[in-house]
């Protein structure tokens, strides 16, 4: 049987390293538009199954459309649920970021169902010998390793869960702290103004709480001037631009060029 070598998530090492990470988020469920991403110079992909109608075979092609670009693919599980994140681990997810997380607890629960028992206290990940993750059985010493190349982000997205942050970082297994700003823009009562000053002022409180927890932090920001400002800020994983948002704006503009 031939042996491959297991793969380092450059991703992982960057946010642990401190640098910044830029992203793109991906909702359109598009393998096109993942493909062309994946080569266009950005740090990490979000392929959303949250928000989007992505599934299980759908984040497959996702995967092999990112292959050979500079971008690591982070899947968006539509919940903490440990039997979704298992099959998506089978199929060679190695990043992942789980919506909604509020406490301590439901972080480690986040990051025990992305380890083997005995490899994380209360790992709870299935074992299967011939997965697309383990490159069908080719990959040596898989399961011993594979907790060192497995990214977790957990998102913040309310004023509870912000508060907590600083805690919740210090989580072993966490590597990022990723503030939602449109679901804490709501929860803060500014339902669709994630642009407010109430709401930017938390994001900087969140970034700094999550830094004094000695995790990266993360933020989803699609203006380009403020994004700037985010990552001065501290903020390292950022998402600066969408699919769906990019082609909306863009067939406005040109529309309107010709339709005013």
């Amino acid at each position: 049987m031939s042996v491959v070598d297991l793969p380092q998530n450059k991703l992982k090492r960057a946010l642990a390293e401190g640098k910044t990470q830029v992203g793109f988020w991906l909702t359109t469920a598009s393998t096109t538009v993942t493909e062309i991403a994946a080569t266009a110079g950005f740090d990490w992909l979000l392929i959303d199954m949250e928000h989007s109608p992505n599934d299980l075979t759908d984040v497959i092609d996702h995967l092999r459309a990112a292959m050979g670009g500079t971008a690591e693919p982070m899947v968006r599980v539509p919940w903490n649920d440990s039997v979704m994140v298992k099959r998506l681990l089978d199929i060679g997810v190695r990043s992942l970021m789980f919506p909604y997380v509020q406490s301590v607890e439901e972080a480690r629960a986040a990051v025990a169902a992305t380890r083997y028992p005995g490899t994380y206290p209360g790992g709870m990940r299935g074992f299967a010998g011939t997965t697309r993750a383990t490159a069908y059985g080719r990959i040596k010493g898989y399961p011993q390793a594979a907790g060192n190349e497995i990214c977790v982000a957990v998102q913040i997205e309310t004023p509870k869960a912000l508060e907590a942050s600083a805690e919740i970082a210090k989580v072993d297994g966490v590597d990022c702290l990723f503030i939602g700003p449109n679901d804490l823009a709501s929860t803060m009562g500014h339902l669709g103004n994630a642009a407010g000053p109430e709401v930017q002022a938390a994001l900087i409180k969140g970034c700094g709480l999550i830094k004094k927890g000695g995790k990266a932090a993360g933020v989803l920001e699609f203006r380009e001037d403020n994004a700037h400002k985010l990552i001065a800020a501290g903020f390292q994983l950022v998402a600066i631009g969408g699919d769906a948002g990019m082609v909306a704006r863009g067939t406005e503009r040109l529309a309107k060029a010709f339709k005013p």
